[in-house]
């Protein structure tokens, strides 16, 4: 219950508000700690990051790993690789997802029960990572940007947080639209989209992350390197530079030695601008998004 304006708190209101914001304060630390680490190493030598002596600033500037970083072509190849392969699957799996969602909150429909169970079904099981393999390579698909973006063009957990969405919009909307002369192509393209922004931005940012994200597809069912999202390069940059660093191949205090020593951090810093840069212009639609779609009433 919201207390009327002029209304002095309580000593325990006071208490409560202290401690729920130094623990906030403190979780938020704890969270935004690890990045600022990793961004300072990234500008920092490798002499003081060997030495644990990088923390909230760079120490011994440099942009030596940098420079190295972003003057690889096959870098660039892959990063535009991923743009693709997110944009694409994206794509893709917000079409599937928001038609699926829309047939099924349908209760009406003949078989809907079935085919719930079937979505729900594919949480708990799969086939396994050899028989996945097998199928991928059956279809011809390896080496493609189809097995990365059409094995998980359907998240059920999506899914279903859409299809509660659509339940909760009124019937009297759609009731109108047919009495208009409107389809069901009509109704969902021009009144239940346009509705749905709020659960639509937040499915495309859990889908762009993952799609994003990912390296573990790609690591399965890619053989060219020319390929590879930008992920799985960054993988191998860091497995070559963690062997660089055990064999002790590069000499201290050269430039092979800090590219091998925070190319990690370089890498990953690269790899999240783009995620970073989005985010605030949808996060006002996450928490909308998901509370409408995942409480029916």
């Amino acid at each position: 219950m919201v207390k009327p304006r002029g209304t002095a708190r309580t000593r325990g209101e006071r208490v409560f508000g202290a401690v729920n914001a130094t623990l906030l304060v403190l979780l938020c630390v704890g969270m935004l700690y690890p990045f600022i680490t990793v961004l300072a190493q990234s500008f920092s030598s490798s002499g003081a990051i060997k030495a644990g002596q990088v923390n909230f600033l760079p120490v011994g500037f440099n942009l030596d790993t940098y420079a190295a970083v972003m003057s690889n072509d096959m870098f660039w190849r892959n990063y535009g690789n991923t743009v693709l392969y997110t944009v694409v699957g994206t794509a893709i799996a917000m079409t599937l997802t928001t038609t699926y969602a829309f047939v099924l909150s349908k209760p009406h429909l003949k078989g809907r029960k079935v085919l719930i169970g079937i979505a729900v079904f594919t949480m708990f099981f799969n086939g396994g990572l050899v028989p996945n393999y097998v199928l991928i390579s059956a279809l011809e698909m390896k080496n493609t940007m189809w097995a990365i973006v059409l094995p998980g063009a359907i998240s059920v957990f999506n899914l279903l947080v859409m299809k509660a969405f659509f339940e909760n919009l009124p019937k009297e909307l759609e009731e109108a639209a047919q009495i208009d002369g409107l389809g069901w192509y009509g109704i969902f393209g021009r009144i239940v989209l346009p509705l749905s922004k709020a659960v639509i931005a937040t499915m495309v940012l859990f889908y762009s992350v993952a799609f994003w994200n990912d390296w573990f597809a790609a690591f399965l069912y890619l053989d060219k390197s020319e390929l590879f999202p930008i992920t799985l390069f960054l993988r191998n940059l860091i497995a070559g530079a963690s062997t660089t660093a055990s064999e002790g191949a590069a000499a201290a205090g050269s430039t092979t030695a800090q590219v091998s020593a925070n190319i990690q951090a370089v890498t990953m810093i690269l790899t999240v601008i783009p995620i970073l840069t989005i985010y605030p212009f949808v996060q006002r639609y996450f928490v909308s998004g998901v509370m409408l779609g995942s409480v029916k009433g």
